[in-house]
């Protein structure tokens, strides 16, 4: 790589490591919580709100059944996350939820956790960027102008942060993140303590407005399904829990037991939190509405389009702290970095998974490669370039995000219980030790409930938020099925043609070499071609002109003849001056006539040392291989002549230190001259 793309790239990504140092990535408990856990940590900053935002459509009066909505998403959570522990001891390899469903239900199923998780980490990161650009335009309106710009750089910069490897990345999360977690319980502590024991009338800023409902005085069949959307819009605080489990190669040892206490300490946060917003919520009158404009009256009148209708987070906090204070700011800053910041949750679980879906052969194998930190770079790029596609095509609106949301995260958590669940049956069947047996069965027992449970919320979210926007989800679901069928097919495809059988070792070996050196006239390159040729040893060798000019090849011929050259020159005739055309045919018809013999054609080319002399020279020879390489039984050879603006351009590159070899810039060695063999000859002088 050459200094003017491989500085910048130190400077932005590091320098790159060493295979052998992929142990020192791994984290530590502190530094993984932030890294995976920081989707549902950061959740509890716009799930409330969710939760509000569906309640509105029937009044405030709605409000009073949060306090249910919340304790059932506790339930969730808690079930959640028992069931997460179970899989993470069982299947430490970092498969996941895909790895579960493919081992215990099958291909197809596992296939479809995978499509499901795809999408749900790309919606995460659009959600998540999206959200934080809210929280923080509520403070800088130049944001809010330009959100969809702001996000999209967002991403970007999110991007950089993680190619320079895991264990950066987690170092750099780790202060915002743990900021935001402490500043939320410091204002549940504020709040309990100002409300339970002084007794402060607490008021959120839009305490005092009214809700104008859609519907007022729901009940029966519309008020269930309005409570089970509101639900479900709630769930969105288990987004990013199933991270872990997919992530627990990326765990110091003991992996499994590591993995599986940041679960438990991930799920007792998120949960604290999430009750106590909504509780604080439900003490300051917070008041919200998916149409504030309209919908939301200030003194009976409509707040108007203007109106900018804060997250509850900051709404809360204003009523606890007091608006514009040090720690209303502090934690408002915390909650938008936090937010952005909870993008990285996929930012590790899409490239891991990625990585195990190339192996598997269901992506392209790019995707398995390591970058120059140990991170799966190629992942990384693909899923920041989807979410700025998504954050662009929505505007960077996280109320449309959101109905997309979800759907994934439930069809992965209700596949992999139901798969856990085949697992336990089948080391019951063969385990006789008592005390195992009954672990296994109170394993067995919890996934059971995990599964109906989180079975019962897909089909909740399904026929809540299907006409809302969760029908993209499920599309983007079938997209990615499709194409990584597709791609499994065509890897399939061909391991199958190139798998030997008994035959191919007879079959590969070639009767014989007819050799064909390609003579345009006679020159330094056509003789070294024709000399390189005969110490191959072919069974036959010509060399093969086109005739173009009959003066120019009637020339060629004598000259030929003059210098007594050993190898016989036949001409083919080309009436309309075409040079590939009448090539491929002779090396067709030698096909034809002899099968199992195989054509090696030598093409004389040119080593230039400017960009434009590419335009001046080598043009047959490109398009001749181009057609030559989809013949079979044809190998094409290029023997090359290195011209003087070659040399020139060569010593030009030794004076600005660049000519190195590769590498030489990540190993600090630009400058100096590269180091050779002990006992090696100088290089030749050029011809």
């Amino acid at each position: 790589m050459s200094k003017l793309t491989d500085i910048p790239k130190r400077i932005l990504i590091g320098r790159a490591l060493r295979s052998d140092k992929l142990g020192e990535t791994l984290l530590s408990k502190r530094i993984a919580l932030p890294v995976f856990a920081s989707d549902p940590l950061s959740s509890v900053a716009y799930a409330p709100g969710e939760v509000l935002l569906v309640l509105s459509v029937a009044g405030a009066s709605a409000y009073h059944y949060s306090p249910w909505i919340a304790a059932a998403v506790v339930v969730l959570m808690f079930t959640v996350v028992a069931s997460y522990r179970q899989n993470v001891h069982a299947y430490p390899s970092g498969g996941g939820d895909y790895e579960v469903a493919t081992t215990n239900l099958g291909p197809k199923a596992g296939l479809t956790v995978a499509s499901a998780l795809l999408v749900d980490y790309v919606l995460t990161v659009a959600v998540s960027i999206s959200s934080g650009v809210e929280n923080l335009g509520s403070a800088v309106p130049f944001i809010v102008e330009h959100k969809t710009a702001c996000a999209v750089t967002i991403i970007v910069l999110l991007t950089l942060m993680n190619l320079r490897g895991v264990k950066e990345s987690g170092k750099l999360f780790a202060i915002p993140t743990y900021v935001f977690v402490a500043g939320v319980f410091l204002m549940i502590a504020w709040g309990a303590y100002r409300g339970l024991v002084l007794g402060d009338d607490m008021r959120a800023p839009t305490a005092d407005y009214e809700i104008n409902p859609q519907h007022s005085g729901l009940a029966g069949f519309a008020l269930v399904f309005l409570l089970l959307r509101a639900f479900s819009s709630g769930c969105a605080a288990l987004t990013g829990v199933e991270a872990i489990s997919n992530g627990v190669p990326a765990f110091r040892k003991p992996k499994s037991r590591n993995a599986a206490t940041t679960l438990a300490l991930m799920g007792g946060l998120a949960v604290t939190m999430f009750c106590g917003i909504i509780a604080l919520a439900m003490t300051t009158d917070v008041k919200m509405a998916e149409n504030p404009a309209h919908e939301l009256l200030k003194n009976g009148v409509p707040v108007g389009d203007d109106y900018t209708q804060n997250p509850v987070i900051s709404q809360v906090a204003a009523a606890v702290f007091g608006d514009g204070t040090f720690l209303f700011v502090l934690l408002a800053a915390a909650t938008a970095l936090v937010l952005f910041l909870a993008a990285n949750t996929a930012y590790n679980g899409f490239p891991l998974l990625g990585s195990i879906l190339a192996q598997d052969r269901y992506l392209p194998r790019q995707l398995h490669t390591r970058g120059d930190r140990l991170a799966f770079s190629n992942g990384i790029v693909l899923l920041a370039g989807t979410a700025a596609i998504l954050v662009w095509i929505y505007g960077a609106d996280s109320t449309k995000l959101i109905q997309l949301y979800i759907v994934g995260v439930f069809v992965s958590f209700t596949l992999s219980q139901i798969g856990m669940v085949r697992h336990w049956n089948r080391h019951l069947a063969a385990e006789r030790d008592p005390a195992k047996r009954r672990h296994m069965i109170r394993s067995r027992a919890i996934n059971t409930f995990g599964a109906f449970l989180t079975g019962l919320v897909l089909v909740v979210v399904l026929l809540t938020k299907f006409t809302h926007g969760a029908w993209v989800a499920l599309l983007g679901m079938v997209i990615f099925y499709v194409t990584m069928t597709a791609i499994r097919r065509h890897y399939d495809g061909v391991a199958e043609e190139l798998a030997l059988t008994e035959e191919d070792d007879e079959a590969a070996r070639p009767s014989r070499v007819h050799a064909i050196v390609l003579v345009s006239k006679i020159h330094k390159p056509t003789l070294r071609a024709l000399g390189y040729a005969k110490l191959m040893r072919s069974d036959r060798l010509e060399a093969l002109s086109i005739s173009v000019d009959p003066a120019e090849t009637k020339a060629l011929q004598a000259e030929w003849q003059e210098r007594g050259i050993d190898v016989p020159l036949k001409v083919l005739d080309s009436p309309y001056r075409e040079i590939t055309r009448p090539v491929v045919d002779h090396v067709k018809s030698l096909r034809r006539e002899s099968p199992r013999d195989v054509v090696s054609v030598y093409i004389p080319e040119y080593v230039v040392g400017h960009w434009y002399e590419h335009l001046l020279h080598n043009q047959s020879a490109l398009r001749l291989k181009g057609r030559l390489l989809f013949t079979p039984g044809v190998m094409v050879t290029s023997v090359p002549w290195q011209l003087d603006s070659s040399e020139a351009a060569k010593r030009r590159a030794r004076r600005r230190a660049e000519w190195n070899a590769p590498g030489a810039v990540r190993r600090g060695t630009v400058g100096r001259p590269a180091r050779e063999p002990a006992g090696a000859e100088p290089p030749p002088p050029a011809n």
